[in-house]
């Protein structure tokens, strides 16, 4: 039952209206409540000023005060959760990726993309890697998990929630990740992602365990890559190289600043292609390496972290990728191909193409633009909800 109503500032209900999923808190004019306080992550209903109502969700403590779950008046149980999760199903299986021979590793919640806002689960041959991002969808997450087993049936054999570094850290909810059900006795397994192998270990890796993000631009790396030269920065576990080496490269080099990132990234390629592979992994920084690195490449991949979090350090996020590009642009060789990524929600596709153009400026060469990159579509976006588009790319010829 729904205790605790907020009723908004008279005009704010517009965005909810265009059935944007966020609620600020300075949009909230009063909260009428049975308890004393809100608590965090329980479900509560918003209303205009004039008392109509308009959504349905988790409350939070922050700038975002509620992630809207539903505009309808419904009850928020369990045979919700499974229709959701129902829905969302049903979109990867209509990517073809749910009874997929070649990829068995796919992005099943997108956050707000699947109408789930603070909720992403990452499935992993049969396992689900469950990750809440707010403090009500951790609340739910053994409902989550029913629901999981409900859609997925005998397509997943263990649910894991990697919670404990995404969940609010001043929630004092002490997460600790683990199986939420099921079990499994090994920590690196190996998935398939357009036929090529990978070693994935969602306890202790970044994220859920793997970039899934980038499995539509990694195909087009080994489109380019047959008979260049190919530096991977920021590698992590070595995706872009694999399918570097996939499609051709005459030898692969992999950048990234930690010792585990650049060991597992030579474990994928020998995985896939034995002890004789042409591959160099080097755990240094990626920025410092890109100072020297001459005209040995003729395919660079900047892939770096998200360098702006939010909007505050926007600026100095800016020109840390326009010193990257501009580094790569100016040694890459002639008729090289530039693969370059922002992952940074608070940079928009023109202020990333705009800073990419002034690094081509000051490198003083002709590029022209051969593609411009996103996220794959089981990621997606919300059309109610722009700032899903996080990951920006492009892809460009270097004369």
């Amino acid at each position: 039952m729904i205790t605790t109503q907020i009723y908004l500032r008279r005009g704010k209900e517009e965005s909810l209206l265009r059935r944007h999923p966020w609620i600020f808190s300075g949009a909230i004019e009063r909260v009428k409540c049975d308890e004393k306080d809100i608590r965090e992550g329980e479900i509560v209903d918003v209303f205009t000023k004039s008392g109509d109502f308009i959504a349905r969700g988790h409350y939070q403590i922050g700038s975002i005060a509620v992630r809207v779950l539903t505009f309808e008046q419904e009850t928020i149980d369990q045979t919700w959760w499974n229709n959701r999760i129902a829905v969302a199903y049903d979109v990867r299986r209509t990517l073809d990726l749910t009874d997929n021979s070649d990829t068995n590793c796919y992005r099943l919640i997108h956050g707000e993309g699947d109408s789930l806002p603070g909720l992403v689960v990452d499935i992993y041959d049969k396992t689900a890697v469950v990750q809440c991002h707010s403090v009500g969808m951790y609340l739910s997450r053994m409902a989550i998990a029913e629901a999981l087993r409900s859609v997925l049936g005998d397509k997943i054999e263990a649910i894991y929630d990697k919670s404990s570094q995404t969940v609010p850290y001043k929630a004092g909810l002490n997460a600790i990740d683990g199986y939420i059900w099921g079990n499994s006795d090994h920590k690196s397994h190996i998935v398939l992602e357009n036929g090529e192998k990978f070693l994935v270990n969602w306890e202790e890796g970044q994220k859920t365990g793997f970039f899934l993000d980038q499995r539509f631009n990694r195909e087009l790396v080994r489109h380019y890559a047959k008979g260049r030269t190919v530096l991977n920065t920021f590698c992590y576990t070595g995706g872009f190289s694999v399918y570097a080496a996939s499609g051709g490269a005459i030898e692969v080099c992999s950048i990234d600043a930690s010792e585990r990132a650049v060991k597992l990234a030579d474990e994928n390629m020998k995985l896939n292609f034995g002890e004789d592979v042409k591959h160099t992994a080097i755990a240094a920084d990626a920025v410092e390496y890109l100072k020297q690195i001459g005209d040995k490449y003729d395919l660079i991949i900047l892939d770096p972290p998200a360098f702006a979090k939010h909007h505050k350090v926007l600026g100095n996020a800016m020109q840390g990728y326009k010193r990257i590009n501009a580094r790569a642009l100016s040694q890459i060789k002639s008729g090289g191909i530039l693969f370059t990524f922002s992952c940074s929600q608070a940079v928009s596709k023109e202020l990333f193409r705009t800073t990419v153009f002034s690094a081509a400026a000051i490198a003083g060469r002709k590029v022209r633009i051969l593609h411009q990159l996103t996220q794959p579509a089981d990621h997606p976006i919300n059309i109610y909800h722009p700032e899903g588009e996080y990951l920006k790319g492009m892809v460009l010829y270097v004369e």
